[in-house]
């Protein structure tokens, strides 16, 4: 029976949305890798479950086959992902599926990696197992939309994180801006952080601010992301906290000194040459796929209004992450972002609101692109 002729039960949709809570105990921990749940089931009771935890450990079937045990055989596995049909670090799940005996294996919804991308299901079929795809696939895509859309296009998912006073600054004109929002917004900065593969910043906000791009506050164990400078002319400080921690840091240049390259590579940094574009800057698209190549699936601007616009203005922003602290700066305070070149109504960029809450004395806001009249 194929998924579109498929009627699923309110029992299927409930063990699958299970197996998707379980991915979620992967958010900070299974980069690169997906963020994966599988929920083993018989005689409509819970036999063995498990998510995947970390790149290289076993994949979310095989925790729940080990808990299973004999109970999987003639069972029904839901799996918040296709199952893995090939040999990378860990050997295919499809195949420990089918030696278990699992009778039926229902997919939330396909691996796009080309090296599964259908085969996986596939090779169950093949092996006599019963396969669905499609259960609450629109909720399972959520977890992993970075990695989706890596193995489609080559590109991470980019959000783009602002705090903002209530007038829409940034910083004051002398470039002050710790800080705009309180412990509690601070604090779920670090969840973004925690979950994302890479934090992306530029040299101003470095030379300004000399963050250290960490995730911390967050109450899990966390794989932290890697760290990225857009810095054109390579000005990163050697003394920065980027370089001297020890928790290694890349810089994007447009015009290699090799003198300075060489300077920067003794002290641990990777020094990346990407085309100059507008501004004598790389540009966000080479940037993304620079980061793609990294095996980044989530990426997160924490930088200047510059280089935040150009990712909006670029149309390459798939979230904007906006806290929004209930005071004022005034009219010569920086603003949110730089957008040049609109001047009519018709050129504003329509963005939906996806979420809202509130976060100890501050606002929270999600937006995605579209929206509009």
């Amino acid at each position: 029976m194929t998924t579109a002729e498929r009627v699923f039960s309110g029992a299927d949709h409930a063990f699958m949305a299970r197996a998707i809570r379980l991915a979620r105990r992967g958010l900070y921990t299974a980069d690169p890798n997906p963020r994966v749940g599988c929920v083993l089931v018989r005689d409509e009771a819970v036999v063995g479950e498990g998510w995947h935890e970390r790149p290289g450990g076993p994949h979310a079937e095989i925790h729940a086959l080990r808990a299973a045990g004999d109970r999987a055989r003639g069972g029904t596995a839901y799996v918040s992902l296709e199952p893995c049909a090939h040999h990378g670090r860990t050997p295919p799940c499809a195949d420990a599926l089918a030696d278990a005996g699992v009778a039926r294996v229902v997919a939330a919804t396909g691996d796009p990696n080309p090296a599964v991308d259908g085969s996986g299901l596939a090779r169950l079929e093949a092996a006599g197992v019963e396969v669905a795809c499609g259960l609450l696939e629109a909720q399972a895509r959520t977890v992993n939309p970075g990695f989706l859309r890596r193995m489609a296009e080559g590109m991470p998912w980019v959000r783009v994180k602002l705090a903002a006073s209530l007038d829409g600054r940034t910083a004051m004109a002398s470039g002050e801006s710790r800080w705009i929002t309180a412990a509690p917004a601070r604090r779920d900065v670090h969840r973004w952080r925690a979950r994302s593969g890479a934090v992306l910043t530029g040299i101003g906000t470095v030379l300004a601010d000399d963050p250290a791009l960490t995730a911390r506050d967050v109450d899990a164990p966390v794989t932290q992301p890697g760290r990225y400078v857009l810095d054109t002319r390579l000005r990163l400080p050697e003394r920065s906290q980027l370089v001297t921690d020890g928790g290694g840091v890349t810089a994007f240049c447009a015009w290699p000194d090799e003198d300075r390259v060489r300077a920067l590579e003794t002290t641990g940094v990777r020094v990346i040459a990407l085309p100059p574009e507008v501004g004598g800057r790389p540009g966000p698209a080479s940037v993304l796929a620079a980061l793609a190549r990294d095996e980044v699936n989530e990426v997160l601007v924490e930088a200047g209004p510059t280089i935040a616009g150009a990712f909006v203005a670029a149309g390459l922003a798939d979230e904007l992450i906006v806290y929004q602290a209930p005071h004022l700066m005034g009219d010569a305070a920086r603003g949110l972002l730089t957008l040049p070149g609109l001047e009519h109504m018709s050129e504003r960029i329509p963005l939906r609101c996806l979420d809202e809450r509130r976060l100890g004395e501050d606002w929270r806001f999600i937006f995605g692109p579209g929206g509009g009249e």
